[in-house]
Protein backbone atom coordinates (compact mmCIF):
# COMPACT_ATOMS: atom_id res chain seq x y z
CA UNK A 1 0.00 0.00 0.00
CA UNK A 2 1.47 3.06 -0.70
CA UNK A 3 0.15 7.19 0.05
CA UNK A 4 -2.40 7.60 -2.29
CA UNK A 5 -3.86 4.13 -1.68
CA UNK A 6 -4.26 5.18 1.99
CA UNK A 7 -5.65 8.27 1.08
CA UNK A 8 -8.01 6.68 -0.94
CA UNK A 9 -9.04 4.35 1.73
CA UNK A 10 -9.26 7.16 4.31
CA UNK A 11 -11.98 8.99 2.32
CA UNK A 12 -14.01 5.89 1.44
CA UNK A 13 -13.95 4.70 5.24
CA UNK A 14 -14.92 8.46 6.25
CA UNK A 15 -18.22 8.62 3.74
CA UNK A 16 -19.20 5.01 4.03
CA UNK A 17 -19.14 4.63 7.73
CA UNK A 18 -22.16 6.41 9.00
CA UNK A 19 -24.07 5.87 5.66
CA UNK A 20 -26.40 2.35 5.52
CA UNK A 21 -24.37 1.10 2.92
CA UNK A 22 -21.17 -0.81 4.25
CA UNK A 23 -17.94 0.94 4.93
CA UNK A 24 -16.38 -2.16 5.69
CA UNK A 25 -17.91 -3.76 2.19
CA UNK A 26 -16.63 -0.32 0.13
CA UNK A 27 -12.75 -1.07 1.95
CA UNK A 28 -12.64 -4.73 0.46
CA UNK A 29 -14.37 -3.31 -2.77
CA UNK A 30 -11.49 -0.25 -3.29
CA UNK A 31 -9.15 -2.68 -2.49
CA UNK A 32 -9.93 -4.95 -4.96
CA UNK A 33 -10.18 -2.03 -7.42
CA UNK A 34 -6.72 -0.86 -6.35
CA UNK A 35 -5.18 -4.48 -6.21
CA UNK A 36 -4.23 -4.08 -3.07
CA UNK A 37 -3.05 -7.52 -1.42
CA UNK A 38 -4.93 -8.08 1.68
CA UNK A 39 -2.16 -8.62 3.99
CA UNK A 40 -2.43 -8.67 7.94
CA UNK A 41 -1.51 -4.72 7.55
CA UNK A 42 -4.22 -3.90 5.47
CA UNK A 43 -7.03 -5.51 7.11
CA UNK A 44 -5.61 -3.94 10.66
CA UNK A 45 -5.35 -0.44 8.42
CA UNK A 46 -8.63 -0.64 7.59
CA UNK A 47 -9.73 -1.43 11.00
CA UNK A 48 -7.80 1.05 12.76
CA UNK A 49 -8.52 3.99 10.88
CA UNK A 50 -12.03 3.30 12.11
CA UNK A 51 -10.81 5.62 14.91
CA UNK A 52 -10.62 8.66 12.64
CA UNK A 53 -14.49 8.14 12.31
CA UNK A 54 -15.13 7.83 15.54
CA UNK A 55 -13.20 10.78 16.49
CA UNK A 56 -15.62 12.56 13.93
CA UNK A 57 -17.98 11.87 16.42
CA UNK A 58 -16.41 12.87 19.41
CA UNK A 59 -16.34 16.04 17.58
CA UNK A 60 -19.99 16.77 16.67
CA UNK A 61 -21.38 14.99 20.00
CA UNK A 62 -19.28 16.19 22.86
CA UNK A 63 -21.65 18.19 24.40
CA UNK A 64 -24.10 15.01 24.54
CA UNK A 65 -21.48 12.52 25.32
CA UNK A 66 -19.15 14.44 28.27
CA UNK A 67 -21.23 16.99 29.04
CA UNK A 68 -25.17 16.29 29.87
CA UNK A 69 -23.90 12.20 29.87
CA UNK A 70 -27.43 11.07 29.80
CA UNK A 71 -26.96 8.29 27.21
CA UNK A 72 -23.78 5.97 28.06
CA UNK A 73 -26.37 3.62 29.71
CA UNK A 74 -28.03 3.16 26.50
CA UNK A 75 -24.72 3.17 24.57
CA UNK A 76 -22.89 0.60 27.17
CA UNK A 77 -25.77 -2.00 26.61
CA UNK A 78 -26.02 -1.76 22.94
CA UNK A 79 -22.17 -2.20 23.01
CA UNK A 80 -22.44 -5.39 25.05
CA UNK A 81 -23.43 -8.03 21.91
CA UNK A 82 -20.69 -6.77 19.47
CA UNK A 83 -18.37 -6.41 22.21
CA UNK A 84 -18.82 -10.29 23.09
CA UNK A 85 -18.79 -11.98 19.36
CA UNK A 86 -15.67 -9.79 18.42
CA UNK A 87 -13.84 -11.19 21.02
CA UNK A 88 -15.19 -14.49 20.75
CA UNK A 89 -15.09 -14.63 16.71
CA UNK A 90 -12.02 -12.47 16.20
CA UNK A 91 -9.73 -14.84 14.46
CA UNK A 92 -12.46 -16.15 12.04
CA UNK A 93 -13.80 -12.35 11.70
CA UNK A 94 -9.89 -11.58 10.56
CA UNK A 95 -8.94 -14.52 8.72
CA UNK A 96 -12.05 -15.28 6.85
CA UNK A 97 -14.52 -12.62 6.32
CA UNK A 98 -12.44 -9.43 6.23
CA UNK A 99 -11.32 -9.49 2.74
CA UNK A 100 -14.20 -11.90 1.78
CA UNK A 101 -15.45 -9.88 -1.98
CA UNK A 102 -17.98 -12.49 -2.62
CA UNK A 103 -19.43 -12.66 0.56
CA UNK A 104 -19.44 -8.57 0.47
CA UNK A 105 -21.06 -8.63 -2.69
CA UNK A 106 -24.38 -10.66 -1.55
CA UNK A 107 -24.29 -8.77 1.65
CA UNK A 108 -24.74 -5.96 0.19
CA UNK A 109 -27.36 -6.76 -2.19
CA UNK A 110 -29.36 -8.76 0.29
CA UNK A 111 -28.82 -5.33 2.38
CA UNK A 112 -30.01 -3.15 0.06
CA UNK A 113 -32.82 -5.23 -1.00
CA UNK A 114 -33.75 -5.36 3.15
CA UNK A 115 -33.86 -1.52 3.35
CA UNK A 116 -36.74 -0.79 0.28
CA UNK A 117 -38.49 -3.39 2.08
CA UNK A 118 -38.24 -1.45 5.44
CA UNK A 119 -39.38 1.92 3.85
CA UNK A 120 -42.68 -0.06 2.67
CA UNK A 121 -43.25 -1.43 6.32
CA UNK A 122 -42.17 2.00 8.44
CA UNK A 123 -45.10 3.84 8.77
CA UNK A 124 -43.59 6.74 11.86
CA UNK A 125 -45.98 7.50 14.44
CA UNK A 126 -45.96 10.10 17.19
CA UNK A 127 -45.43 7.52 20.22
CA UNK A 128 -42.99 6.58 18.56
CA UNK A 129 -39.22 7.55 20.73
CA UNK A 130 -38.00 10.23 19.90
CA UNK A 131 -34.88 10.65 22.18
CA UNK A 132 -32.10 8.46 22.68
CA UNK A 133 -32.85 8.96 26.48
CA UNK A 134 -35.90 7.43 26.18
CA UNK A 135 -34.82 3.99 24.34
CA UNK A 136 -34.54 1.54 27.24
CA UNK A 137 -32.41 -0.43 27.92
CA UNK A 138 -34.58 -3.75 26.29
CA UNK A 139 -34.33 -1.87 23.00
CA UNK A 140 -30.73 -0.67 23.62
CA UNK A 141 -29.80 -4.55 23.87
CA UNK A 142 -31.68 -5.25 20.81
CA UNK A 143 -30.39 -2.65 18.75
CA UNK A 144 -26.99 -4.03 19.58
CA UNK A 145 -27.59 -7.29 18.57
CA UNK A 146 -28.85 -5.98 15.10
CA UNK A 147 -25.63 -4.35 15.26
CA UNK A 148 -23.15 -7.29 15.92
CA UNK A 149 -25.17 -8.97 12.20
CA UNK A 150 -22.43 -6.58 10.93
CA UNK A 151 -19.49 -8.23 11.73
CA UNK A 152 -20.01 -9.68 8.24
CA UNK A 153 -18.82 -7.23 5.37
CA UNK A 154 -21.20 -5.68 3.63
CA UNK A 155 -24.33 -6.06 5.82
CA UNK A 156 -23.30 -2.48 7.11
CA UNK A 157 -23.20 -1.41 11.33
CA UNK A 158 -24.92 1.41 9.97
CA UNK A 159 -28.11 0.17 8.34
CA UNK A 160 -28.27 -3.05 10.89
CA UNK A 161 -28.75 -0.73 13.78
CA UNK A 162 -30.58 1.75 12.10
CA UNK A 163 -33.34 -0.58 10.85
CA UNK A 164 -33.18 -2.49 14.33
CA UNK A 165 -34.03 0.78 15.52
CA UNK A 166 -36.76 1.56 13.80
CA UNK A 167 -38.20 -1.76 14.18
CA UNK A 168 -38.12 -1.54 18.02
CA UNK A 169 -40.21 2.00 17.70
CA UNK A 170 -37.66 4.58 17.67
CA UNK A 171 -38.21 8.18 14.72
CA UNK A 172 -35.97 8.33 11.84
CA UNK A 173 -33.70 10.99 13.83
CA UNK A 174 -32.89 8.73 16.77
CA UNK A 175 -32.63 5.80 15.17
CA UNK A 176 -29.67 7.65 12.90
CA UNK A 177 -28.17 9.35 15.58
CA UNK A 178 -27.66 6.24 18.06
CA UNK A 179 -26.44 4.68 15.25
CA UNK A 180 -23.28 7.30 15.00
CA UNK A 181 -22.77 7.03 18.91
CA UNK A 182 -22.72 3.80 19.67
CA UNK A 183 -20.44 3.62 16.80
CA UNK A 184 -17.43 5.46 18.91
CA UNK A 185 -17.87 2.20 21.93
CA UNK A 186 -18.15 -0.23 19.24
CA UNK A 187 -15.37 0.72 16.85
CA UNK A 188 -13.19 1.89 19.61
CA UNK A 189 -13.21 -1.76 20.89
CA UNK A 190 -12.31 -3.44 17.32
CA UNK A 191 -9.77 -0.97 16.51
CA UNK A 192 -8.20 -1.18 20.15
CA UNK A 193 -8.58 -4.98 20.05
CA UNK A 194 -6.44 -5.27 16.62
CA UNK A 195 -3.92 -3.10 17.47
CA UNK A 196 -3.43 -5.24 20.96
CA UNK A 197 -3.38 -8.19 18.70
CA UNK A 198 -0.45 -6.85 16.44
CA UNK A 199 1.16 -6.22 19.24
CA UNK A 200 1.40 -2.66 17.97
CA UNK A 201 3.75 -4.65 15.31
CA UNK A 202 3.64 -1.90 12.63
CA UNK A 203 6.88 -0.39 10.97
CA UNK A 204 7.73 2.97 10.42
CA UNK A 205 6.30 3.39 7.35
CA UNK A 206 2.62 1.68 8.03
CA UNK A 207 2.50 3.60 10.94
CA UNK A 208 2.79 6.91 8.47
CA UNK A 209 0.20 5.25 6.73
CA UNK A 210 -1.84 5.05 9.68
CA UNK A 211 -1.96 8.36 10.98
CA UNK A 212 -3.13 9.31 6.97
CA UNK A 213 -5.78 6.71 7.17
CA UNK A 214 -7.20 8.13 10.65
CA UNK A 215 -6.66 11.94 9.45
CA UNK A 216 -8.65 11.44 6.44
CA UNK A 217 -11.25 9.59 7.62
CA UNK A 218 -12.05 12.10 10.51
CA UNK A 219 -12.59 14.90 8.21
CA UNK A 220 -14.57 12.81 6.03
CA UNK A 221 -16.69 11.08 8.38
CA UNK A 222 -17.94 14.86 9.83
CA UNK A 223 -19.10 16.00 6.40
CA UNK A 224 -21.07 12.66 6.05
CA UNK A 225 -22.73 12.62 8.88
CA UNK A 226 -23.77 16.27 8.50
CA UNK A 227 -25.28 15.01 5.10
CA UNK A 228 -26.54 11.80 6.34
CA UNK A 229 -28.75 14.08 8.99
CA UNK A 230 -29.94 16.62 6.14
CA UNK A 231 -30.69 14.12 4.17
CA UNK A 232 -33.04 11.91 6.16
CA UNK A 233 -35.01 14.82 7.16
CA UNK A 234 -36.86 14.95 3.70
CA UNK A 235 -36.17 11.00 1.93
CA UNK A 236 -36.33 7.64 2.79
CA UNK A 237 -33.36 4.97 2.49
CA UNK A 238 -34.67 3.82 -0.06
CA UNK A 239 -31.52 5.50 -2.81
CA UNK A 240 -29.21 3.68 -0.51
CA UNK A 241 -31.08 0.29 -1.00
CA UNK A 242 -30.83 0.81 -4.36
CA UNK A 243 -27.21 1.69 -4.61
CA UNK A 244 -26.15 -1.26 -2.86
CA UNK A 245 -28.09 -3.05 -4.84
CA UNK A 246 -26.70 -1.47 -7.98
CA UNK A 247 -22.81 -1.31 -6.82
CA UNK A 248 -23.29 -5.41 -6.12
CA UNK A 249 -24.33 -6.34 -9.90
CA UNK A 250 -21.92 -3.73 -11.19
CA UNK A 251 -19.58 -5.18 -9.62
CA UNK A 252 -19.88 -8.83 -9.37
CA UNK A 253 -20.47 -8.55 -13.40
CA UNK A 254 -17.35 -5.83 -14.39
CA UNK A 255 -14.80 -6.40 -11.96
CA UNK A 256 -14.69 -9.52 -10.38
Amino acid sequence: MDYLQATILSIVEGLTEFLPISSTGHLILTSTILKIQQTDFVKSFEIIIQLGAIAGVVFLYWRRLFVRNTIWKQMLVALMPTAFFGLVLFKFIKSYLIGNTILTLISLFVGGILLIILEFIYKEKKHHVDKIEQLTLTQSFLIGCCQSIAIIPGVSRAASTIMGALFLGAKRKVAVEFSFLIASPTLLAAAGLDIVKSDFSFSAYEYSLLVIGLIGSFFVAILSMKFFLAFIKNHTFIPFGIYRIVLAVIFAFFVL
